[in-house]
């Protein structure tokens, strides 16, 4: 008996089917240019009375939020969805930038967009991200601050840097990971008295999701009528620490700039080193200082670091240690062949030359700044020039530099902190005592 197969009937598959509910609908998961985002907030910085540092200004919120994490750290990771997550479902109108990487590795685990910008090219910085950052948060290590600053190496103007301390050491990071919600609102809220007192509120604020603890007064959602008029005071503002930048160029012996696909300086928050690389020979280097030919050093490079760098390796070649307002360039050699050949602390405004010399047997030589080296084009007669970095306009404004956002806000306590100190002696060891001697010098 032949069997007759029988079409099956299209409302008898549209019963059997569940109805779906529209409000069940996932999120969108999506990754965006930053070229959607709004140009960058920019704050000002007021030089507080009886201390070093300065106050942070905002003349309204800021909304576009750079991210940046130490790489390859799957709890850090994990750190960056949970950070991201309370600022997107407290603050509002906060967009969230990523570097690419990062992007692709979390965009999937969150509930709203976040954008990216595309990758530089060699020697490049990403375009647009300076006209759209208003404020830069690092999580990780100091590679990873100096990471951020290079996003920004061709920019005159660096936004705001609010470090967490995840990685080894952690000299430039501020603040511990856990205080994250106290550390974002202080700096969200810093400003004048009536800095938000005139502020839009949008007829429409949207919310992504419920905050992750309620209980928790720090992960309340705010809106904008929440924050108008309610900043913290022009007495407590968070505290900036300006680091000075290098400017840096360095050119072939034709005298063609090759640090940079534009005609334009190279910014380093820590050095500049030229080094003998895989050569096993001394390099010969030509050193001029204020335009003066100074001496013919032999060693294995040379280093011009910044304060902030003057911790880093010029601290390993025996350099000093600088306190990073004290403006200055400090010119350390690496293992030279004559120990008369001394570190030196010169000026900021005093332009460095360093040319290999025509006596060198090695024709190798590599330049490196904060980390990124260049290798092509590095022949005898190559120059690098260094110049500090000018922080101040004619008009007496604060205008440079990498502001580095520290602990603690000016009016809670009358007694200044200073945190460089701190480090030293927590992080750094200082003058830390040999042997069984305890702090107070007596034994054990």
């Amino acid at each position: 008996m032949k069997l007759i197969q029988r079409r099956v009937l299209p409302w008898r598959c549209l019963c059997a089917q569940p109805a779906r509910a529209f409000s069940t609908s996932s999120a969108r998961r999506t990754i965006r240019p930053i070229t959607e985002l709004s140009d960058r907030v920019e704050p000002s910085y007021i030089q507080r009375r009886q201390t070093t540092l300065l106050s942070l200004q905002w003349p309204s919120p800021p909304r576009n939020i750079l991210i940046t994490k130490k790489k390859r750290t799957p709890g850090i990771t994990e750190s960056l969805i949970e950070y991201t997550t309370h600022l997107s479902t407290t603050y509002p109108s906060i967009n969230i930038i990523l570097d690419p990487e990062s992007a692709a590795e979390i965009h999937e685990q969150v509930s709203f967009p976040v954008y990216t910008f595309a990758a530089p090219s060699h020697n490049g910085t990403p375009q647009y991200l300076p006209d759209k950052t208003d404020l830069v948060c690092t999580l990780g290590g100091d590679g990873t601050i100096l990471r951020a600053s290079s996003l920004f190496a061709h920019s005159a103007i660096v936004p705001p840097i609010l470090s967490f301390a995840m990685g080894t050491i952690g000299f430039l990071g501020e603040w511990k990971f856990k205080e994250y919600k106290r550390a974002f609102r202080e700096v969200y809220m810093s400003g004048a008295s009536d800095a938000y007192a005139n502020l839009d509120i949008p007829e429409k604020e949207l919310r992504t999701s419920p905050p992750a603890s309620p209980d928790d007064p720090l992960d309340k959602p705010l809106s904008y009528a929440d924050i108008r008029g309610k900043s913290m005071g022009s007495n407590r503002t968070a505290r900036v620490l300006l680091r000075n930048r290098l400017k840096v160029g360095v050119f072939g012996p034709d005298g063609i700039r090759i640090n940079s696909s534009v005609d334009e300086d190279t910014y380093a928050l820590n050095e500049v080193i030229v080094h003998r690389g895989s050569s096993p020979h001394l390099k010969i280097i030509d050193v001029f200082v204020g335009g003066r030919f100074l001496t013919e050093g032999v060693a294995d490079g040379m280093i011009i670091s910044s304060p902030t760098g003057s911790t880093a390796y010029s601290l390993s070649s025996g350099g000093s240690i600088v306190h990073p307002l004290v403006p200055s360039l400090l010119l350390t050699p690496i293992c030279p062949r004559s120990l008369s050949f001394r570190p030196l602390v010169l000026p900021a405004n005093t332009p460095i030359t360093l040319r290999l010399g025509e006596k060198n047997r090695g024709r190798e030589v590599e330049v490196s700044i904060d980390g990124k080296r260049i290798s092509e084009g590095m022949g005898v007669g190559m120059e690098v020039r260094v110049l500090g970095e000018q922080v101040k306009n004619h008009a007496g404004e604060w205008c440079g530099g990498v502001p580095s956002i520290v602990r603690g806000t000016d009016g809670v306590d009358d007694k200044e902190e200073d945190h460089w100190v701190g480090g030293l002696n927590a992080l750094l060891k200082f003058n830390y005592p040999f042997g069984d001697q305890d702090v107070d010098g007596g034994h054990r």
